[in-house]
């Protein structure tokens, strides 16, 4: 009698800690997906009642070149900017976890750029990249002549490249933890063996490590696919309209709420083959301890 007591208490307890978030997740998440679907199979303005047109908006979408543009805009930000990032950030771990002076400071100063907001960001950035902005002072310096970064059409995605690099610092703490992780045993037998700095970061830092990489690896890809709020505060055109904006922009200027949809359907598909091909690629290069093969 007083076991069932106890998993009654349990049972409501868990229910009531749960069940905001079970609401929330049922009426502000599951639901606006689950109508999204719905509505991709559709013609919708917002105006006047939808109406049943199936695929047709799965294949107009297709035949758009606009969308084309943005898909391609959008591989190429985020073939560039993810594997710059992780690199970045795996590189800025590894020297705060060095011994050197001011070593907490560092850590903190290269970790809070990933706390500023976003709109915040792309000001500061929009003001460093302008034609004569102290970055292109800085090039002038080395008699090169900066572009009009976020201007010129050919500049925009470097331009969004460089900015997306401002926020490696989250992936830094991550890697930093994974450093602190590692035995240090590892490093002792490889050293009584003779092997380099080089070796030992190749042999063991980095099996120990790939993990957090695939974890970053996956992060970047979905946060990269998604990037919206840099190119819609900056201005969209051929050069720089990636994909959310792209479908933004039919949803709430053209009032095609049923292409919408099917574009924002088209773009999880492909997240979710690009995340799954991660998956099982990173059988070959993941290293889990205790992990037999």
């Amino acid at each position: 009698m007083i076991i069932k007591t106890i998993r009654r208490r349990e049972s409501v307890a868990f229910y009531a800690f749960t069940g905001p978030w079970l609401v929330g997740l049922v009426g502000l998440t599951l639901g606006p997906i689950l109508a999204s679907l719905a509505l991709s199979f559709t013609n919708w303005n917002m105006f006047s009642p939808p109406h049943w047109v199936g695929f047709e908006n799965y294949v107009k979408t297709f035949k758009t070149p606009m969308f084309w543009t943005a898909l391609y805009n959008t591989a190429y930000y985020s073939v560039i900017s993810v594997p710059l990032s992780i690199l970045i950030a795996l590189v800025l771990a590894v020297l705060l976890n060095q011994k050197v002076a001011a070593r907490r400071w560092f850590r903190t100063a290269f970790y809070l750029p990933s706390t500023i907001p976003v709109v915040a960001v792309v000001m500061l950035w929009s003001w460093l990249l302008a034609p004569a902005g102290l970055f292109n002072e800085f090039l002038h310096l080395f008699g090169i002549h900066g572009p009009a970064w976020f201007v010129d059409p050919a500049w925009i995605k470097p331009g969004l490249i460089i900015m997306s690099l401002w926020g490696a610092g989250g992936g830094t703490v991550l890697f930093l933890a994974g450093l602190q992780g590692i035995p240090s045993y590892l490093y002792e037998a490889a050293e009584l063996d003779g092997a380099s700095s080089w070796t030992k970061f190749v042999r063991i830092t980095m099996p120990q490590l790939s993990p957090i990489i695939l974890f970053n690896l996956i992060n970047g890809i979905i946060g990269a696919m998604q990037v919206f709020t840099q190119v819609y505060i900056i201005g969209t055109n051929n050069a720089s309209t990636m994909m959310v904006p792209y479908l933004f922009e039919q949803a709430f200027q053209n009032y095609q709420m049923g292409l919408a949809s099917a574009t924002a359907w088209l773009l999880f598909i492909i997240i979710m083959v690009l995340t799954l091909i991660v998956l099982k690629w990173s059988s070959v290069w993941v290293y889990y301890e205790g992990e037999r093969r």
